[in-house]
């Protein structure tokens, strides 16, 4: 298992989908919804959001998107006026590579996470953020994961983002490191 801690700017959950099974149709206006905290169930998602019980196994039970990336795309792209909640991720997280966390269990703030795929980005996003999203956010759409084990997941304070370096090496003893990830396999 690997240990992370990362900081946790925003967290959303949406009631309903808008783009997911609307393929050649309009979007739905499912209000995304900025929470302090979300109640993650094991093996079947994030009480209160649209993929909670979805299906046995599901992939996305939560979806991570890196806040730095959103930044790199606003400035790329020179669109200022999108939150990062307009991806429909529900972790918007800072100081983590998430790709790393493909195919590893690993725990956050106590809860406990398997990194299935990248949250690959689709044609929706040129709507949903701005032409030439899709394309800018190949590799770095997100993650997708299964909640391994039960917990709450809250926003972290603004006075851990300067906090450098935040491995938690007395939990897991010197493992190695790498991106900001301590393994303690």
């Amino acid at each position: 298992m690997v240990l992370v801690e990362f900081d946790i700017p925003h967290l959303y959950i949406s009631p309903g989908h808008n783009f997911f099974g609307h393929h050649g149709k309009e979007p739905s206006n499912h209000p995304i919804q900025e929470v302090d905290q979300i109640d993650c169930v094991a093996g079947e998602g994030i009480k209160g959001d649209r993929f909670f019980g979805f299906r046995e196994n599901y992939k996305g039970q939560i979806t991570f998107f890196a806040e730095e990336v959103y930044d790199e795309l606003c400035a790329r792209l020179g669109i200022w006026d999108r939150p990062p909640g307009v991806f429909r991720r529900n972790v918007i997280t800072r100081g983590v590579a998430l790709n790393d966390l493909i195919g590893q269990t690993f725990e956050v703030q106590g809860v406990q996470f398997f990194g299935r795929e990248e949250s690959r980005p689709c044609y929706w996003m040129d709507r949903a953020f701005g032409p030439g999203a899709e394309t800018a956010l190949k590799g770095n759409g997100g993650l997708r994961a299964s909640i391994v084990r039960d917990g709450v997941l809250r926003r972290t304070e603004q006075k851990m983002r300067n906090a450098g370096q935040r491995m938690r090496n007395a939990d897991c003893g010197m493992g190695s490191r790498r991106n900001g990830i301590a393994d303690c396999e």
